[in-house]
């Protein structure tokens, strides 16, 4: 069996569980090499992944002539450049969302991978999750007629620390940060219709500290399309009872419910308290069988040279809508998208 020959940048949280999928569950793959300016990183992967290289700087991993393509779980701002890069030394590059936080790097990045030897790919990895895939195939059938209305929300479970906040300045505002993958899955369960303008609102429920950066954490957002197709998103980070990922598509004919019930498991839990089910944490947990449906989509489609499910104007979009939200939030008005 081919195999393809894996560099990943970035061994954070998220990172790791990269580097322990491509290790361990895609069959295709072989990680050879992982790179980190973190020494507590670098051990990590000595004690856990057994990789041939680590190495400290991303330059002298993108210098292997052995490595065909590159993963990126590194911070938002280096993406635009670290793919460029990748492209530039004739690796093949998979880049975890989002592709940027300012639009005109993502325009730029983009047109870079157009006009590249090599292929990219955002990762969106929602797409890739097993029920979202599902309510793909049977919208695409016609089993709820025209999709016209979208409802997506990514509402975290609430952090009494509020550890968020040592990030929040540089993460884009809410957004772009929790509901750019909801304006993507709207776009691609619509049928990736044009958008024509977005509003949003939002509140400080819990977390004061974010007025002075102009940010919330409960925000609501309309964004209206082509065709008169329509969504609306909800993002939140004060949840009590866990991880609340759901989106309803609502048809001509019918309506799908995807995530309705975040429950962990199939254990339903009935005393003196009532009849329930437990709830997952986070995202990760949530999401985990897709990312690794993910991975094993771009190194097939690299191998065996078919297209990747989603392109590099799908994540260029999803920031632009993104973007068109957090400045109505900011202004109060409507802002219409070009």
């Amino acid at each position: 069996m081919n195999k393809l020959r894996i560099g990943l940048a970035g061994l954070g949280r998220l990172g790791q569980r990269y580097a322990e999928n491509l290790s361990r569950a895609v069959p295709r793959a072989e990680l050879v090499a992982v790179c980190s300016p973190v020494e507590g990183e670098r051990a990590w992967a000595r004690d856990n992944i057994g990789v041939a290289a680590i190495h400290d700087r991303y330059e002298a991993m993108l210098a292997d002539p052995g490595i065909d393509a590159v993963f990126l779980v590194t911070p938002t701002s280096l993406h635009p450049a670290q793919i460029a890069q990748a492209l530039d030394a004739g690796k093949h590059v998979f880049c975890e969302k989002p592709l940027s936080l300012d639009l005109d790097e993502c325009r730029r990045a983009a047109a870079h991978a157009a006009a590249a030897e090599k292929r990219a790919m955002v990762g969106f990895v929602r797409r890739f999750d097993e029920s979202y895939r599902d309510a793909f195939r049977h919208i695409e059938a016609g089993g709820i007629g025209r999709p016209f209305l979208v409802y997506s929300q990514t509402a975290d479970l609430a952090d009494p620390t509020g550890a968020f906040l040592k990030f929040a300045p540089t993460s884009g505002g809410i957004f772009l940060d929790c509901s750019v993958h909801d304006v993507d899955l709207a776009r691609w369960l619509l049928g990736r219709p044009k958008a024509l303008k977005a509003y949003a609102a939002g509140t400080v429920a819990m977390y004061p500290p974010l007025e002075d950066i102009g940010d919330v954490d409960n925000g609501i957002a309309i964004v209206e399309f082509e065709g008169g197709r329509m969504a609306m998103f909800h993002a939140s980070r004060t949840q009590a009872h866990g991880h609340d990922t759901h989106t309803d598509v609502t048809g001509t004919a019918g309506k799908l419910s995807i995530g309705r019930n975040p429950r962990a498991n199939r254990v339903e839990i009935s005393d003196a308290g009532g009849v329930r089910n437990t709830v997952v944490p986070s995202f990760y947990e949530r999401f985990a069988p897709a990312f690794v449906t993910q991975a094993k989509h771009f190194v097939d489609a690299v191998l065996d040279d078919t297209p990747f499910d989603l392109t590099m104007d799908d994540a260029v979009e999803a920031t632009r809508i993104a973007v068109a939200m957090r400045e109505s939030l900011q202004s109060g008005g409507v802002v219409a998208l070009d």
